[in-house]
């Protein structure tokens, strides 16, 4: 049985619909919609709510992240890509509570959906690496997830730019930063999901490459480290010689082992 607005797409696997452009949040009058692929068969399934990058201030839930909805669809999930609001119209936290806003959209329509909603995980890639990572580390209740797959995501603002030597122009925008100082370090603080990591916080695997030139690859071993030291179960994947962006990664086949190990990670973590 089909149901209405599904569209049968054949790049993922056979039968697999896809239902999109569903309005989740409203915030200030601003329509956020997603996109939501459901796998064939009863269910409940593990889901993965995924996080588009753009530093903060561009993309939507089919840009930079489409090379993830294949593996993960072959690989039994639910998942759902969602858009957010976006610097500089919107000031941080806005897209943070735009992906907790997806969270518990995302429970409150599991049987809609075939959705368990005890296994369900985060995932986004650069800006969107961030917001996964911090709403990660603060989620609770309603919010609070099973696991959380950042792709090179800056997790302490203030350690990238002191790596940079600056803060950088999309960081000003987001956080609304005139001026380096005490109350910019104070914002990016708040802003750094390291400022909150914690013991019962859940799972994460970050993927980042070891040439990346926008978010220093060390940012994923800080946090790393800073979780392992709180009792949190963590693991960087390095992809060798890999730069910013998945897109990017498409074209070398030497830096597409992150999928399979991203797919096996999960069942593990959500089984």
């Amino acid at each position: 049985m089909r149901l209405p607005g599904l569209l049968l797409i054949s790049v993922l696997p056979l039968a697999a619909e896809l239902k999109t452009d569903i309005e989740f949040a409203k915030p200030g009058g601003v329509s956020l919609t997603l996109d939501a692929y459901v796998p064939e068969g009863k269910g409940p399934f593990a889901a993965v709510i995924i996080v588009h990058g753009g530093g903060w201030v561009n993309g939507t839930k089919t840009t930079y992240v489409p090379p993830l909805f294949e593996p993960l669809s072959k690989g039994g999930f639910a998942w759902f890509s969602i858009n957010y609001r976006l610097a500089p119209a919107y000031r941080f936290p806005a897209m943070a509570e735009d992906v907790d806003a997806a969270i518990r959209w995302v429970k409150k329509h599991a049987k809609d959906y075939k959705v368990d909603v005890k296994r369900i995980a985060l995932m986004g890639e650069s800006a969107g690496g961030h917001l996964v990572a911090y709403a990660g580390a603060r989620g609770k209740g309603d919010t609070k997830v099973a696991a959380v797959v950042p792709f090179y995501g800056v997790h302490d603002l203030n350690a990238r730019t002191k790596t940079m030597g600056a803060i950088g122009e999309n960081v000003e925008k987001l956080l609304d930063i005139s001026a380096p100082g005490p109350a910019a370090e104070e914002k990016m603080r708040a802003a750094s999901p390291i400022t909150y990591v914690h013991k019962g916080m859940p799972p994460f695997l970050m993927i980042h490459g070891t040439a990346d030139k926008a978010v220093p690859y060390d940012q994923s071993p800080l946090m790393c480290a800073k979780m392992k030291e709180a009792g949190v179960r963590c693991e960087v994947f390095t992809v060798e010689g890999a730069p910013h962006g998945i897109g990017p990664w498409e074209k070398n086949p030497a830096f597409q082992k992150y999928k399979e190990k991203m797919v096996e990670w999960l069942r593990q973590t959500l089984k």
